[in-house]
């Protein structure tokens, strides 16, 4: 046998290597004991504990990442007028904001059931559309704890779709959505075109849809937000003209640990022969509603992720 041959024949002598980084490798599996056991600290103090002590820790952190620089910066070009200190002192509202978020996010169980947590309000308009039209799409941004807006509407006796971003580790993408998914009785999608389709098929069985629609969408409308124009989501805007459905936007404020205002209001969808220049002016709408909402408590909005650009 030649020595071709013979090496060709030889089986193998090294082990395969483990696939650490695969999505139910080893450190998947560490990220996802690691999550819950965070989730288990949090369970383990009260509501009113867990939000304030993740406030501080996440104040006490997030100065030193790199999304502390880029809010730093989203900041100084939204409010050219404000110092440096002012600015800074925003940004620090922010990650108390967020901090606290992030821990009641393990507790949404409680908020559903105590609803004297939330305090909610609409604007005439609003209060009309939600209470007499079959199907609705609602927008919102990522303000005080965003995760409320869910159950706000489920007090509100809306039956609600939702749509997430799948985080990588699907370990922990499971445990995150079993948070969330008994709020969304009509689905909770992942981000992608089957997210669309299923979004499409609950507003026409006369429910409605809710979408986080403040953070940059590359392919989306550039329209203007705070002065510059920023790349946004026209998905809103095309499913109610194209339904004929209202447009609501809410926002959660945060009044202490635990305790939220919800307010709806309802945005201008025209109806003209121009399809393009409607979904245009709607989606130019809701992130006017943002901006001026954002403009009344610059510190409870989430400045660090990519927005323009």
């Amino acid at each position: 046998m030649s020595d071709s041959a013979r090496h060709q024949s030889a089986p193998a002598t090294t082990s395969p290597r483990l696939n650490l980084l695969g999505p139910f490798g080893l450190w998947s599996r560490l990220e996802a004991l690691g999550f819950r056991l965070v989730m288990a600290v949090m369970r383990s103090m009260s509501l009113e504990q867990s939000s304030r002590f993740s406030a501080w820790l996440w104040c006490a952190l997030a100065p030193h990442l790199y999304r502390h620089k880029r809010a730093m910066n989203h900041l100084a070009m939204a409010f050219p007028d404000k110092s440096e200190a002012e600015c800074r002192e925003i940004a620090m509202e922010m990650w108390s904001t967020l901090g606290a978020t992030f821990a009641e996010s393990f507790h949404l169980d409680q908020i559903a059931r105590e609803t004297d947590r939330m305090a909610i309000s609409a604007s005439d308009s609003a209060a009309k559309a939600m209470a007499e039209h079959h199907g609705l799409v609602m927008v919102s941004l990522h303000m005080g704890n965003w995760e409320i807006n869910a159950l706000a509407a489920q007090h509100q006796g809306l039956r609600l779709a939702g749509v997430y971003q799948r985080i990588k580790n699907p370990l922990v993408d499971e445990m995150i959505r079993a948070l969330r998914v008994d709020y969304y009785p009509k689905g909770l999608f992942s981000k992608g075109h089957e997210a669309v389709k299923g979004l499409m098929r609950v507003v026409g069985e006369g429910d409605t849809v809710a979408l986080l629609a403040d953070v940059r969408e590359g392919r989306g409308l550039a329209v203007p937000f705070f002065g510059r124009p920023a790349p946004s989501n026209p998905f809103p805007a095309l499913l109610a003209r194209g339904r004929k459905l209202p447009l609501v936007a809410a926002r959660v404020l945060r009044q202490s640990a635990g305790r939220y205002t919800i307010h709806c209001e309802l945005i201008d969808v025209p109806q003209t022969d121009n399809r393009e220049a409607d979904i245009l002016a709607a989606t130019t709408n809701i992130q006017s509603q943002f901006e001026t909402w954002i403009r009344e408590t610059p510190g409870q909005w989430m400045w660090g992720h990519r927005r323009w650009g």
